[in-house]
């Protein structure tokens, strides 16, 4: 009897020690996506501002810009008969579609791409075509009913897992009338097959219009695809009419519903609401008129008065708190004594001194990340103590390293609509009263269960289901069961990480939920092998988090460590950690897998840095632009994509000036055109004017060197046996 007590008690901390791991594993994989969230909503916020207020950046800026933001649509596209232009080879030997589409099409589409194969892009377009023509008879909020059939089957986001689709379809059946589906939104980005998806749903909504139905989710924008995988996936796999498959995907995406309610009672929404949702007003707008949730209305932007100001540097330390850019809520700092819990995941809220008065506020409180300015720009001194938005004169917008006071205007009607958009795509929900900017995601708010609360009862409804976020079981339940959040994409962020799942409603409105998860093997882990392998995946993106911000942590190391010993204590070392990255992160528990102790207890600093190193070394590249290129990497992809028109992976010298133009801009900070110059010259290997930039960009990803000694012994064995 005592061997078995002894034996429970061991199993039990056993397991106690393995859900913390899984825990903290996820706690870092979703600070880590969100921190990437918010770096695109803030360059897609510059973008705007720069494209709104300046006539011309060093000659090119809002020219290459426009080109993102408000793109020419081929007149082409537009034409009835542009895909019949395309011919189709004898040799091809994918799918053939037939419109209007029927049973024997969709089950071609299915079985090719069961075999890898792609779509040729003459039916792309054309399917893309009658999608178009389609969605816009649709209204912005769809209305279903259960009483034409027995259950309807919601999935959340998918991003691009082709696998999960089709396991969802095998276990629970094609889409019929039958066998209804709402889709909620994000169907592209991150994975590696999202046109695979979009076709498949956009096939079955052709064929099944009245009961295959899709809401639009903040992925569904074309300046995310840009940073997320969409964009790059079209160009691989369409080299000729990639571009024209993309212009006209952005027209597709923005005649997508925003919503779709179920018996009057179900709500569903991608992302969330707040508390100045209103679904009377969202069904009257507009919604192809916002291409992008990211793109910041034209006349809001043209009524910003940013002049005369001066700069400000950005306190890094914990216990200094920075002024509010949304009003009330904003969260420019955090302290570790103040944390807000949201469904299933705390956050820490900031700053302190407006953080008691969060929760009684009912103002309107959706955002997107204020733009970084170009540093010619300087702030006028602003208030201390921030009141409620549209009821003050002043607002602030934060930049990289200073702040900006205009004038806050009343919002015009097309700003309304905007929001009211931005909400529905970007926003979670929170544990705690009332509605407050997203500023973790950066964009949209969060709204808690008196927020919900409030639109059901005045909307007569009695449920919201929403996607937008990842969660371990597929599926959460908060704000009393009002609030479902289901989440269709398994191994999300690694393999073993989450589980998929999908929800059925039937004449009860009560919800039901099934779960999978693919497996490309069939043995099936173990729970320890799967948090294992998940672990290492998340320390490994941590620690090139580290690696990108080396100079100011060890800043920050060394303002604690005045004798230069290499050490600082394990609060300290906690504490420089989070006020330089900002990832909310328990530092603590993580410790022992970044850094090493020295023999009195103390953290060796140094050795965060130690197994990591550049991909290629470029000797003329000094250590602090390497590091601005390390933590930046994807801001400057965005910005060359851009530029590079074709795709074609090669810009000129000159377009390489204008990338670095519009991306220290973008960062407020000067770059030295001889050295720019001086390094194009020398990455351009063949001497033919132009730059290989993705073999540029390989230079500044961070190494592990554990890779780097494996790869190195495989090339010794190679040739050992050669």
């Amino acid at each position: 009897m005592k061997a078995a007590v002894l034996i429970q008690r061991w199993y039990r901390r056993y397991m106690a020690r393995l859900e913390m791991r899984r825990r903290y594993t996820w706690n870092i994989f979703q600070s880590i996506e969100y921190a990437g969230e918010q770096d695109q909503l803030q360059l897609s916020s510059f973008f705007s501002f720069m494209l709104d207020n300046y006539t011309h950046l060093n000659g090119n800026g809002p020219d290459l810009i426009s080109q993102l933001l408000d793109p020419v649509v081929d007149p082409w596209i537009d034409r009835d008969t542009c895909y019949n232009l395309i011919t189709v080879p004898e040799s091809y030997n994918g799918p053939r579609l037939s419109f209007p589409l029927s049973v024997s099409d969709t089950n071609a589409l299915l079985s090719a791409f069961k075999e890898q194969q792609t779509l040729h892009a003459r039916y792309v377009l054309q399917l893309l075509y009658e999608t178009k023509k389609l969605l816009k008879q649709m209204p912005n909020i769809i209305h279903l009913s259960t009483s034409y059939t027995k259950e309807i089957t919601i999935c959340g986001d998918l991003h691009g897992r082709l696998d999960d689709l089709l396991l969802i379809f095998y276990k629970n059946g094609l889409p019929s009338a039958d066998t209804p589906y709402v889709f909620n939104g994000d169907f592209v980005d991150r994975g590696k097959k999202s046109v695979e998806v979009v076709v498949l749903l956009f096939a079955y909504f052709l064929l099944y219009p009245d009961y295959m139905h899709l809401n639009r989710g903040n992925h569904e924008d074309h300046i995310m695809n840009l940073r997320y995988g969409f964009t790059k996936e079209v160009m691989q796999k369409y080299k000729t009419h990639g571009r024209e498959i993309l212009q006209l995907c952005q027209d597709v995406f923005s005649f997508l519903p925003v919503a779709t309610v179920i018996d009057g009672k179900i709500l569903i929404v991608h992302g969330g609401i707040s508390d100045q949702t209103d679904l009377d007003f969202l069904s009257s707008i507009e919604r192809h008129k916002v291409k992008s949730a990211l793109r910041f209305p034209r006349h809001s932007l043209e009524q910003l008065d940013i002049g005369h100001s001066s700069r400000q540097t950005r306190m890094r330390s914990t216990d200094s708190s920075l002024p509010s850019s949304c009003g009330s809520h904003s969260r420019n700092q955090r302290t570790p004594n103040q944390r807000k819990r949201r469904c299933g995941l705390s956050r820490q809220e900031r700053p302190p001194s407006i953080s008691s008065s969060s929760s009684s506020s009912s103002s309107s409180s959706s955002s997107l990340c204020s733009p970084r300015t170009p540093s010619s720009l300087s702030p006028r001194p602003c208030p201390s103590s921030p009141s409620m938005p549209y009821t003050i004169s002043v607002l602030q917008v934060p930049f990289l390293d200073s702040f900006s006071s205009v004038p806050l205007p009343s919002p015009p009607q097309h700003e309304r609509e905007w929001k009211q958009i931005v909400d529905i795509l970007w926003s979670d929900p929170k544990m705690q009263e009332g509605c407050s900017p997203n500023t973790f995601r950066g964009g949209g708010c969060y709204f808690g269960p008196d927020i919900t609360q409030r639109l059901l009862l005045q909307h007569g409804l009695q449920l919201l289901i929403r996607s937008h976020e990842c969660k371990q079981d597929g599926y959460e339940l908060c704000h009393d069961g009002k609030v479902i959040t289901i989440f269709s994409a398994s191994n999300y962020y690694e393999e073993g990480s989450n589980r998929g799942a999908y929800i059925k409603l039937g004449k009860e409105l009560v919800p039901r939920f099934y779960q999978y998860q693919v497996s490309r093997t069939t043995r099936k882990p173990t729970l320890t092998q799967r948090v294992r392998v998940a672990e290492g995946s998340a320390f490994r993106a941590l620690k090139e988090k580290l690696f990108a911000h080396r100079s100011e942590l060890m800043t920050g190391f060394q303002q604690y460590d005045q004798n230069n010993t290499g050490s600082v204590s394990v609060s300290e070392w906690a504490q420089v950690l989070e006020s330089v990255l900002r990832l909310d992160l328990p530092w603590r528990t993580l410790r022992q897998h970044l850094t090493h102790l020295a023999p009195d207890g103390s953290v060796e600093y140094r050795s965060c840095f130690e197994d990591m190193g550049p991909g290629i070394p470029l000797p003329q590249v000094t250590p602090n632009l390497a590091e601005t290129l390390f933590r930046y990497r994807t801001d400057i992809e965005i910005i060359f994509n851009i530029i590079d028109k074709d795709h074609s992976g090669l810009i000129s010298i000159e377009e390489f000036r204008h990338t670095w133009r519009l991306f220290s801009a973008h960062l407020g900070v000067n770059i030295d055109d001889r050295a720019i110059d001086d390094l194009a010259r020398s990455i351009d290997f063949n001497k033919d004017g132009s730059i290989d930039f993705t073999e540029f960009l390989e230079a500044f990803r961070v190494v592990h060197k554990l890779d780097k000694d494996q790869q190195l012994n495989v090339k010794l064995d190679g040739e050992k046996f050669s």
